[in-house]
């Protein structure tokens, strides 16, 4: 029952997000002359200096790619990705012929025109990361990427995602009236979109790793157990300077969870420990709240 309400649930997951993420171009986007990142950018910018709209653009743009990823990438992603860009691109062609200038946010009253991409980009960052946790995307930018991969799984796509980025940025210069804050404006969308969406896919699955070097790890693994309700690993070492038996330790826990773990080595005089930060989470790994 479950298995048959998920996939309509991420489908209208996916669908509002389209129509945030339309809003988000009315209000912050189109009226403070700067393009955003990858395709939309482009298309962007031809809606300013052509007046042809985002919406149509979208389309012309994104059906020809979400067509070749049903053929060649992953049908659910393509489907997904297919309805974020129809759902997008038919709100901003609705939005046309709608009067939104009391919502919009312009900067003809002297505020400060750097509050737009900042706004557009954290929003527009938490709806490409929700898309790509639901299994879809944004289209443009990320289906041509998944549209390379499966061809050419060696190729850096961190690198074509930037090079896209750097020539809208370095076009808008040009497009906008030989302006450099226009440049500076989808940069700082860029890296806010990036960094949030970031966030969104890896946040809630970060953890901390400590490796703890002791001859005390029957006691230290006892608490942590216990009292951190986590697994530990033990693992038989030699000190090398010293050329006695030691044990290292193992354990993965919440971040928030780091004090206290740093609390329990504290008391074992001889204990020594290093943190690393984990991206991701995979299996059987328990989420301990605060």
């Amino acid at each position: 029952m479950i298995k048959k309400i998920r996939k309509p649930f991420e489908y209208t997951i996916i669908a509002i997000l389209a129509c945030v993420m339309a809003l988000n171009y009315e209000i912050f986007i189109f009226q403070n002359s700067f393009a955003p990142a990858g395709i939309n950018g482009l298309a962007t910018m031809v809606q300013y200096l052509f007046d042809f709209s985002v919406g149509y653009m979208s389309l012309i743009i994104n059906i020809p790619l979400v067509i070749i990823a049903i053929l060649f990438v992953h049908r659910d992603f393509a489907l997904k990705s297919g309805l974020f860009v129809l759902v997008f691109s038919g709100m901003l062609i609705v939005f046309d012929h709608i009067d939104l200038s009391a919502f919009v946010y312009h900067t003809e009253n002297g505020t400060s025109t750097i509050l737009a991409p900042i706004a557009a980009g954290v929003i527009n960052g938490a709806i490409y990361g929700i898309s790509i946790r639901m299994g879809g995307s944004t289209g443009g930018t990320d289906v041509v990427a998944a549209i390379i991969r499966t061809k050419r799984p060696h190729i850096s796509l961190v690198w074509i995602i930037f090079a896209l980025n750097v020539s809208v940025a370095a076009i808008s210069y040009f497009v906008y009236g030989f302006n450099a804050e226009p440049v500076i404006l989808c940069i700082v969308y860029c890296f806010l979109t990036s960094t949030v969406s970031d966030h969104m896919l890896k946040g809630l699955k970060e953890a901390i790793k400590f490796e703890v070097i002791t001859d005390k790890a029957p006691e230290i693994s006892q608490r942590l157990m216990t009292e951190l309700h986590h697994g530990v690993t033990v693992i038989n070492a030699e000190g090398m300077y010293s050329h006695t038996g030691k044990q290292v330790i193992i354990c993965v826990i919440n971040k928030h969870q780091i004090v206290d773990f740093q609390k329990i080595v504290k008391e074992y005089p001889g204990t020594f420990a290093y943190v690393t930060g984990v991206n991701e989470t995979v299996g059987n790994f328990k989420k301990i709240s605060k």
